[in-house]
């Protein structure tokens, strides 16, 4: 997610306008009544980490997204299809996870292009999935997209908004930080959160530690807060 020489838990104020149009956080309260947040996980999926994700948000009957890298994608397309079935949303997180600050803008959009290509074939075949719910992406809506690292640059940001919604966040959970122990991690998720955050952890095997620390107790006390878990459309 985004680098910076001191990572926060809620990116600073002054970030926002700098992508203007990108999104930043979801409704604070639902047609329920009740506060909402929006659970995001990126750069799976993989065996050894989202099928254990998956299981974990059933348990709730949380909703996510999961913003997915093409080459996991293409390697683990079942796990993604299973996210599918399950109600589960898939953002484009590009093709090999580069960052936008190192790449020509003609590779980065390239990448994005394969990725989707990808998740285009995921959700083509949902259907193969016995009980599978009816596909989570709307033809009417854009789909959605999230920059590695949260970088981006300012004629990316003006090519890609016609064609996606650009999700970004405001609770950054830093489970792939390993000098963040995940108490502490958790403590800090829980201080800082707001109704309408939209909150990012990563099924990968680097965030693995603090993922299965965090996601089962983020959800028991989000919920006994009084949280509802919504989806981002």
């Amino acid at each position: 997610m985004l680098l910076l020489s001191n990572p926060l838990t809620r990116p600073p104020a002054w970030l926002r306008p700098v992508f203007p149009g990108s999104e930043w956080h979801g409704a604070p309260v639902g047609a329920s009544g009740r506060p909402q947040l929006y659970l995001t996980f990126d750069d799976g999926p993989i065996p050894e980490e989202t099928p254990w994700v998956l299981e974990q948000l059933a348990a709730y009957q949380a909703p996510a997204t999961f913003f997915c890298v093409g080459d996991n994608l293409a390697r683990h397309p079942d796990i993604a299809r299973a996210a599918l079935a399950a109600g589960h949303q898939l953002g484009n997180h590009t093709q090999h996870h580069r960052s936008a600050w190192n790449s020509k803008n003609t590779e980065y959009i390239a990448g994005i292009a394969e990725c989707e290509r990808n998740l285009e074939l995921v959700r083509s075949k949902e259907e193969l999935i016995p009980g599978a719910a009816a596909p989570s992406l709307s033809a009417s809506r854009l789909p959605l997209f999230r920059p590695p690292y949260g970088r981006l640059t300012w004629p990316l940001l003006r090519l890609l908004r016609p064609h996606y919604r650009v999700v970004m966040w405001s609770l950054l959970t830093r489970d792939y930080d390993p000098g963040l122990a995940p108490e502490r991690a958790l403590r800090l998720a829980l201080a800082h959160t707001r109704p309408g955050d939209i909150i990012v952890l990563h099924d990968s095997r680097k965030a693995s530690r603090s993922l299965r620390f965090l996601l089962p107790r983020l959800l028991a006390q989000y919920r006994e807060q009084g949280y509802e878990f919504a989806a981002l459309y």
